[in-house]
C-alpha cells in the first residue's frame, strides 16, 4: 500500500483543503442515490445482471490488501473481493471479476465492459455528476502516527516544530506542512515508516488504512495513531449513470451484510477493526 490511490488521493486532497483548520460525501441517501437513465430510456441494470447470472466487477488485482492475488499468483482475494463476492450472493449471482489498470477503469465501466467497479473508488462530488455510487462501504481518516511512546504528539496543533516523514508528491505533504511540520521527504509509506520507527523523525501523516493494514501485519511495530483528522473519505460501488435499480439493489445487499455481520467480519479479517462504518 505504499502508492498513492485513488481513495488516498481524494481523502488527503479533502484534508489539505481543511489543514488550516486542522480539523467525502455521506454514506446517507446522498451518497447511495441514483438518478435516473440519462437516456430517458428504461432501466434495465439491474435486470441485465441477473439474466445473464453474473456482475462483472472491475478491479485493479494488485492493490493489497484490497484487491490483490495470495501468495502473489494465487486465487484473487482481497477486502473489496470478499465484499463484492458477498454482494453478488446477495443478489443471486455470480461475481465476475475483470482485473483492469486503474488509468483504464471507468473508461471500461462507460464502455460497458463490466457492470460496476470494486476498487476503493472514493466518492467525491466530480465523480457523482458522471457516475452513480453505492452506499460506502469503506470510512478512513488521516492519522498522525507516532512511536508508541511518543507523548509529544496528540494532535495537529501539536505537529508545529516536529518533523515528519512525507512524499512530497502526497497532498498529506501539504496537511503535514500547514500544521507547522518540518518535512523530510521520502518516497512513500515504507521507508517513512521505517524512519518513524527508527526514531529519525517524530511522525507521519497518512490514511488510516495504511496504517492499519501496516499494525495488522507488523503487531510488534511499536507504533500508534496519535491524532485523526474529523474529515473522512468513504469508498462505495461505482455504476453507470442511470444505473438506479442495480445500485438500489447493491444498496439493500449491502444493509443486509451489515446487519449480519458480514461487513464487520471482512473488515476485521484484513484491519483488524470495523473500517465500514
Amino acid at each position: 500500500m505504499n502508492r498513492v490511490h485513488s481513495r488516498r488521493s481524494a481523502l488527503a486532497a479533502t484534508l489539505a483543503g481543511l489543514a488550516l483548520a486542522l480539523t467525502a460525501c455521506g454514506g446517507g441517501g446522498g451518497a447511495g442515490s441514483s438518478s435516473a437513465p440519462a437516456s430517458g430510456g428504461s432501466d434495465t441494470s439491474l435486470s441485465d445482471v441477473k439474466s445473464k447470472g453474473e456482475i462483472v466487477i472491475a478491479t485493479e488485482g494488485t492493490y493489497k490488501p484490497f484487491s490483490f492475488h495470495a501468495e502473489g499468483a494465487g486465487d484473487l482475494t482481497g477486502y473489496d473481493v470478499e465484499i463484492a463476492r458477498a454482494v453478488a450472493e446477495k443478489l443471486g449471482v455470480k461475481a465476475t471479476f475483470q482485473e483492469t489498470q486503474f488509468d483504464g477503469i471507468f473508461a471500461g465501466l462507460d464502455a460497458k465492459r463490466f457492470d460496476t467497479i470494486a476498487n476503493q473508488i472514493s466518492i467525491n462530488a466530480e465523480r457523482k455528476a458522471k457516475y452513480d455510487f453505492s452506499k460506502p462501504y469503506t470510512v478512513s481518516t488521516g492519522v498522525i502516527v507516532t512511536k508508541a511512546d511518543n507523548n509529544s504528539i496528540n494532535s495537529f496543533e501539536s505537529l508545529k516544530g516536529k518533523t515528519t516523514a512525507q512524499s512530497l508528491t502526497s497532498n498529506f505533504y501539504k496537511l503535514a506542512v500547514d500544521a507547522g511540520a518540518n518535512v523530510q521527504s521520502v518516497e512513500g509509506w515504507a521507508q517513512g515508516v521505517a524512519l518513524v520507527r527508527q526514531g529519525r523523525v517524530d511522525a507521519i501523516v497518512n490514511d488510516k488504512l495504511t496504517y492499519l493494514d501496516y499494525a495488522k501485519t507488523n503487531p510488534d511495530a511499536g507504533l500508534k495513531i496519535a491524532a485523526e483528522t474529523k474529515e473522512k473519505s468513504e469508498s462505495a460501488f461505482v455504476f453507470r449513470k442511470g444505473s438506479a435499480e442495480l445500485t438500489a439493489a447493491v444498496n439493500k445487499a449491502l444493509d443486509e451484510l451489515r446487519a449480519d455481520g458480514t461487513l464487520v467480519k471482512i473488515s476485521k479479517k484484513y484491519f483488524g477493526t470495523d473500517v465500514t462504518k
